[in-house]
């Protein structure tokens, strides 16, 4: 009989507190590590690390995959690049609490937020439950490869409370406040990690609408709180309008209910590209609201992407540079190989070239033609590309239009070539502003927003980028591997109240990657079609990952996937263990 269920042996252990990486063993038993340092028992499975770096499983604060961790076993591209904790439900949007008859006005909110097609959620999803529990019962039913904790969503929950009243964005009344505490109550007993919440401009439903929990006042952001702390507490994760002048009185907002409530707050800040840098006033704020902090870190972190901020666009994508040129349309129904043919037909070029878009004033079509800050996501992709290489600064050189240079190089490769906008964090041409900010102790990585923006966006890869740009590939700025595996595991398994989870030590949940550094690659972005109804989505693979292990049980090896699904739905938040 073997003495543990795994063993890990000749690693180097980076231990997810920023402490030096060591040689060492380690050794897991009933999904938990039970010695770290020399090992001399033997494992019913043994891995061989010499030369390999083995760290903690790593821990995703943002994502939505709230659709994918019902219909899927597996939660790519998150559990790709050694995720093994995914917290989904954030923004403010899912699929709980919903009555029946609004199951309609969710998937129109999801659909225009987060580009998930809606046939995709009526097809994958089996509506089978009403409350908040009833919808953790389901998701913790599911066999998946990660563990997975949810937010409860704010536009869900005041359609539930309000009805119509809630999706026309009306003033919560006193007996609304009452039932949105009670249900957030109920939230955080079934296993919420706290509430989220969104105002930002951008997030509108598929028919155009503002999401319902947009107007949101002190008085209902306050009610959902105290619900939260009724149950114990929870953390408040908040998206502010950051692209508007006027953000700072919302945001103050949400930081003085947590202050009288007495909870912890995540918001997502976005660094501009150009312009007044006023991602430094939301920091002076979070340092003010930090003042009295204890000794279990910020109460406060603002939430930062470690790359640029953008869309993915191509012509299997939900946008391109012609997406909303009547011409285009035209043809926008082929399949992609007919629809090339006919790109390339001098006649059909001009015309399209030469057309208007249906609607200058669409965010979308504002992005689509940022010729200055898109560039050509090659392979290995480049996230901090020269502005030399952008798609306006070619044109220029090649003495043509942006539209034609994009029109050109959406046809290389058969029509799979794709082009990225950077529309945040590529601060005057650089990342060295990231740079800086992830140094901070009240600063946390996320926004990767996995299982959503399936047509646009693939960022849930950012965790590879860590380790690969940050700390290998970078000429200047680089973090120690220590610090990036920091920022990547015990950091936001702190904000996120999970404190079993994160570190490499005795009694700590046994999620683990084993990881072959010199040999970590990014590759690009692929089409795959395997959502329900054949939904298309963005994916994207790493080389390097020798073997990822949640609770004990190795998920992937060399990036392929075993037959082990031992994720779990994490029901609330989690003690540090007791040695």
């Amino acid at each position: 009989m073997q003495d543990f269920d795994l063993v890990i042996r000749g690693g180097i252990v980076v231990d997810g507190l920023g402490g030096d990486p060591f040689p060492a063993d380690v050794a897991v038993r009933d999904g938990v590590i039970v010695k770290v340092g020399t090992v001399c028992g033997t494992g019913a499975r043994e891995i061989d690390a010499a030369g390999l770096l083995v760290t903690p499983g790593f821990v995703d604060l943002h994502t939505h995959y709230d659709g994918q961790a019902i219909w899927s076993d597996r939660l790519t591209p998150s559990s790709a690049h050694g995720v093994t904790t995914a917290v989904m439900g954030n923004c403010g949007v899912g699929f709980a609490p919903c009555r029946k008859e609004d199951h309609d006005v969710l998937v129109d909110v999801m659909a225009g937020v987060e580009d998930i097609p809606g046939v995709v959620m009526v097809d994958g999803l089996p509506w089978h439950w009403e409350t908040f529990p009833e919808f953790l019962d389901a998701v913790s039913g599911r066999r998946r490869d990660i563990d997975v904790a949810a937010f409860l969503p704010h536009s869900p929950l005041r359609v539930y409370v309000m009805g119509q009243r809630g999706v026309d964005r009306e003033p919560a009344t006193p007996a609304d406040l009452a039932m949105m505490r009670r249900l957030a109550a109920e939230a955080v007993r079934a296993g919420a990690l706290g509430f989220a919440s969104s105002r930002f401009t951008l997030h509108k439903t598929e028919s155009g609408r503002p999401i319902p929990s947009f107007d949101a006042d002190y008085a209902e952001i306050e009610a959902i709180a105290r619900g939260l702390h009724d149950a114990g507490g929870g953390l408040i994760q908040f998206v502010p309008d950051l692209v508007a002048g006027d953000y700072q009185p919302v945001l103050q907002t949400v930081f003085d209910v947590a202050a009288a409530v007495g909870l912890p707050v995540t918001f997502t800040l976005a660094i501009g590209n150009a312009g007044d840098p006023i991602f430094l006033d939301a920091l002076k704020m979070v340092e003010k609201a930090n003042q009295n902090a204890g000794t279990d870190g910020p109460a406060v972190t603002a939430q930062i992407f470690p790359r640029p901020i953008g869309l993915v666009l191509g012509l299997e994508l939900s946008g391109n540079p012609f997406v909303m040129y009547p011409s285009y349309q035209e043809i926008a129904g082929l399949p992609l190989a007919e629809r090339v043919a006919q790109m390339r037909k001098p006649e059909v070029r001009q015309r399209i070239l030469a057309d208007k878009p249906e609607s200058d004033g669409h965010p979308l079509m504002f992005a689509a033609q940022a010729w200055d800050y898109m560039f050509p996501l090659s392979e290995p992709p480049n996230y901090e590309p020269s502005p030399s290489d952008s798609i306006g600064a070619r044109a220029r050189v090649r003495g043509v239009s942006p539209l034609e240079e994009a029109y050109d190089r959406l046809l290389e490769d058969e029509g799979r070539a794709m082009l990225l906008v950077t529309l945040a964090n590529l601060r005057n041409g650089t990342l060295d502003t990231v740079a800086e900010l992830i140094r901070r102790d009240d600063v946390v990585l996320g926004l990767g927003d996995g299982g959503a923006h399936y047509g646009m966006i693939c960022d849930a890869s950012f965790p590879t980028y860590m380790l690969t740009h940050w700390v290998r590939d970078r000429p200047s700025g680089r973090l120690s591997v220590a610090r990036a595996v920091r920022e990547l595991t015990s950091v936001p398994a702190r904000v996120a109240g999970l404190a079993d989870r994160g570190r490499i030590a005795l009694g700590y949940k046994a999620d683990l990657n084993v990881v072959d550094a010199p040999a970590l690659r990014l590759h690009k972005p692929v089409v795959v079609n395997d959502l329900p109804a054949g939904g298309r989505r963005l994916d994207q693979t790493a080389d390097g990952y020798v073997a990822t292990i949640v609770s004990g049980e190795v998920i992937a090896e060399h990036g392929v996937p075993t037959d082990a699904r031992p994720g779990a739905l994490v029901r609330g938040r989690r003690p540090a263990p007791v040695a």
